[in-house]
């Protein structure tokens, strides 16, 4: 539901959302990769406004963070979850599998592979073969970390960050969707779309970060979640990587020691 108090900034933001997602939705049930962060929580918060049927899913080690994370999310948002935990016995295997299917040396993209290969191994599980995510956001509204050195070269630098993160991340969703495939899944990305691209880009950067000390960015975004009934603890929280969150990061870099290859 959309407060009356939005700006109008917000209230745009809010219906190029929505725009986004319908745009890519064929059908009212839909899966939603979730780690109950402010990305994801929005994204499943307007398509149960919507009245989408919705299914969250989530995967990770058992204990991690997003696990637990998303759980609790989940809850308070009231909305269907189901978690994949991943097996430390067949991680390798899957990992290294993986690792050969895209031939990339570049671990960030190994990690988001075998990411989305749990989520739409879940998915399939659950017959849905549509899993929305809420990739974008990030590159979009200055979520990661490195933006607050690049603002410290000016506000050019910080487009050109932005350029060049979107140009990665809609590669590597590509190469998710080769993984994601082996079940039957589409990963799909409303915020990737060219037109929320363009519209995103059209939002001053003070919307965005303030300064090289802004430990929590994506300011827009965090308000507008908060408007529409995001929990606080999730709209305010800093960002965990996926990789992270789900301890993928922790154990590929432990089994990958038996491959005799480098990253």
């Amino acid at each position: 539901m959309v407060a009356e108090t939005m700006t109008d900034l917000e209230k745009n933001l809010h219906t190029q959302t929505v725009q986004a997602i319908e745009g890519v939705k064929d059908s009212k049930k839909i899966g939603i990769s979730f780690s109950g962060g402010v990305d994801s929580c929005l994204l499943a918060k307007i398509c149960q406004d919507l009245g989408y049927d919705v299914l969250l899913l989530t995967m990770g080690f058992e204990d991690s963070h997003d696990v637990e994370f998303s759980k609790k999310m989940a809850n308070v948002l009231g909305m269907k979850h189901e978690v994949e935990i991943i097996s430390e016995k067949t991680f390798s295997d899957v990992a290294k599998k993986i690792w050969d299917t895209i031939n990339v040396d570049n671990l960030s993209w190994n990690e988001n592979c075998i990411a989305f290969y749990y989520v739409a191994k879940l998915a399939k599980n659950h017959k849905i073969d549509k899993v929305v995510t809420a990739n974008g956001i990030d590159e979009l509204f200055c979520g990661y970390n490195a933006y607050r050195d690049s603002i410290l070269e000016g506000n050019d630098a910080v487009l050109e960050m932005i350029k060049d993160k979107l140009d990665n991340e809609m590669r590597m969703m590509r190469a998710v969707n080769k993984i994601t495939s082996e079940f039957g899944v589409v990963i799909v990305q409303p915020f990737l779309s060219e037109k929320f691209v363009e519209f995103a880009k059209t939002i001053p950067l003070e919307h965005k970060i303030n300064g090289n000390d802004d430990l929590v960015r994506k300011h827009i975004v965090r308000k507008l979640a908060v408007s529409i009934g995001v929990p606080e603890e999730s709209a305010l929280k800093l960002k965990k990587a996926m990789q992270y969150g789900s301890l993928i990061h922790k154990n590929l870099l432990k089994v990958k020691k038996t491959w005799n290859m480098n990253f």
